[in-house]
């Protein structure tokens, strides 16, 4: 029986358990100059104590494919070689501690260009501000009242963007990543894609499934063909935009429904896993969130489309992590806010089961 303290092969990479953290962004890269974007001390320190944890999986935050895809001008991104040699010093760390090395690729799309969430209410910035950008998204809808009406991709420029996506996961793997993960989620451009809410393409980019979803099979096929075939492919999913859901509200989102339709066509592209959130693409949709709340929709995922599944979501206790694990609900489960209150989750939680994890040499006199 798996649980969460066993291996978890992928390809020809071994994860040494199904403890993984979830991308979370720092918003505390440089905004602009010769080391915008890349990773600094605060990015080490914080990837390394989890890692020294027994995190088994570090995926690190959202990082961007071009300085216009950054949610917020301190965003991490991958566009250059300054980003790529800093990267290397923290994927070389994670792994002498054991820990398998993610990477997020995103791209904010009409999301972008905010302000830190800690200032001002991590408020849109307007294009003319300092460090400020004109977003762009598949329509020109703003994501919100407050939010800057983006510029609708020209077919050519949805090219550009796939290309750079590849290019990103070409530079990842330079870096000393071994898990490529796409940013599909979240209200951000692939998911902007992907939902009727926010798609009111009329041209092959929008209107039916197949049309929403072209952009995302793009991406994907472009960064497959680059990323080592002995290496797995992610993708991060919202599973619905929490519109079906509510019988009330009449407008046309993603469903779960169409997740584990998509869930299908990416097993059949090579994609490994699907790493399966919820949200954030309707501002004022009704979500109840509770413990476990997204895990029925990782395990739909797993079982219509028979693709290895990570759950996230107000997962916080040891025992409920290992329950959604032996229950076969989930092949991992993604740990996010939890990581950021206790480094050193995966450790406490092999004391409170009886698993072990990978730990530090220099602490082995520490153990219980």
């Amino acid at each position: 029986m798996n649980t969460l303290f066993t291996l978890y092969p992928l390809r020809s990479l071994t994860i040494p358990n199904r403890i993984w953290m979830a991308a979370m962004c720092q918003y505390s890269a440089a905004p602009e100059g010769e080391q915008a974007g890349a990773p600094t001390d605060w990015h080490f320190a914080h990837l390394a104590a989890r890692a020294m944890g027994g995190t088994g999986l570090i995926i690190t935050e959202g990082t961007a494919v071009s300085p216009e895809g950054r949610i917020s001008p301190y965003d991490l991104g991958i566009w250059n070689r300054t980003q790529v040699d800093a990267f290397r010093r923290i994927t070389g760390f994670l792994k002498s501690q054991g820990t398998a090395t993610g990477i997020q690729l995103a791209h904010a799309g009409r999301k972008a260009c905010t302000e830190r969430p800690w200032v001002d209410g991590g408020r849109r910035l307007a294009p003319d501000e300092l460090h400020g950008w004109t977003p762009v998204g598949p329509s020109a809808l703003p994501f919100s009242e407050s939010s800057t009406v983006p510029e609708e991709l020209t077919r050519e420029r949805i090219g550009e963007i796939v290309q750079e996506f590849a290019a990103a996961a070409e530079g990842a793997l330079e870096a000393g990543f071994e898990v490529a993960e796409i940013q599909g989620a979240h209200g951000y451009l692939i998911h902007q894609f992907l939902s009727p809410y926010s798609n009111h393409r009329a041209d092959e980019y929008g209107g039916s499934f197949e049309g929403r979803t072209r952009f995302a099979l793009e991406v994907v096929d472009a960064v497959r063909r680059v990323w080592p075939e002995d290496l797995p492919v992610f993708f991060r999913i919202s599973a619905t935009d929490w519109l079906a859901e509510n019988p009330e509200d009449d407008r046309e989102g993603w469903t779960a429904d169409d997740t584990v339709r998509f869930a299908k066509e990416l097993k059949a592209r090579g994609v490994d896993l699907m790493d399966v959130s919820t949200g954030a693409n309707v501002p004022d949709a009704k979500i109840v969130p509770g413990p476990g709340y997204q895990v029925p929709f990782a395990e739909r995922v797993r079982n219509e489309a028979g693709m290895p599944v990570a759950a996230v979501g107000l997962i916080t206790k040891p025992a409920q992590a290992q329950e959604i694990i032996t229950s076969g609900k989930a092949d991992a489960v993604l740990l996010a806010r939890e990581l950021l209150r206790d480094p050193y989750w995966a450790r406490r939680a092999a004391t409170e089961l009886g698993g072990t994890v990978p730990t530090p040499v220099q602490y082995n006199r520490a153990r219980p």
